[in-house]
């Protein structure tokens, strides 16, 4: 069974190249779960989900499914996680190692963030939201939790992380359908999850004083672009 397993890897992927799972370490089993359409092929092995949602739909089904059977530490990635997480390799080549305790809930990335209840200031500015449309994290606290949002969230960018099955046992298995039918219902429920994945596991919140003025941390430095030539 997957559930004796020290540590498995979760994959989401639509349409990436994988192959970077083959550089995992030996005897580390991985669940790819595939979102990708025809005429595209699915991942040879990979379980295929509708494209609903991001990641947090497939990382919610598979606690939901798997709940009675999950591995003593799951990592969740995406399919191209390098973007967010620069160090997957290392990180999971040391969990597997298991030879230093590891905490329950592990945010994996190096970009710390900072919200308000509307998405400012990251949301709202992210490139790749150029209506620069709000979040209604009030709607979606009283919809999984019924209670107010806090005035600010604190989160890793990248929705991926490291979680060990007692962490994911701290909520029962109800709990995990019903976060998953509120993705049906939340045309942006994948950045609402991205900001409160600690608190979906009852995980300790980030410490407000690790991060910056501006409410931000980076843990990878920036390379300053090289200047054009003259020609």
């Amino acid at each position: 069974m997957l559930g004796d397993s020290i540590l498995e890897v979760v994959v989401c992927r639509f349409r990436e190249d994988l192959a970077w799972t083959r550089n995992l370490p030996h005897g580390v089993p991985v669940t790819v779960y595939d979102k990708t359409v025809p005429p595209d092929p699915l991942w040879p092995g990979a379980l295929p989900l509708p494209n609903i949602s991001r990641d947090d739909y497939v990382w919610l089904h598979h606690l939901f499914e798997r709940y009675h059977d999950l591995a003593d530490l799951t990592v969740f990635a995406q399919g191209r996680p390098f973007d967010h997480a620069p160090d997957l390799h290392r990180v999971i080549r040391q969990l597997a190692r298991a030879d230093e305790p590891t905490p329950d809930f592990w945010w994996l990335g190096f970009l710390w963030e900072t919200d308000n209840a509307r998405g400012y200031p990251s949301f709202v500015n992210w490139t790749k939201n150029p209506t620069r449309r709000e979040l209604d994290l009030e709607s979606f606290f009283q919809a999984l939790w019924q209670e107010p949002a806090p005035g600010v969230v604190r989160y890793v960018g990248g929705s991926q992380f490291a979680l060990s099955r007692s962490a994911a046992h701290r909520r029962p298995r109800e709990f995990y359908a019903r976060a998953r039918d509120i993705c049906l219902n939340f045309p942006d429920a994948a950045h609402f999850f991205e900001r409160t994945w600690d608190r979906v596991f009852l995980a300790p919140p980030l410490d407000p004083a690790l991060f910056g003025p501006s409410g931000l941390r980076l843990l990878k430095p920036v390379r300053p672009k090289t200047p054009a030539k003259l020609l």
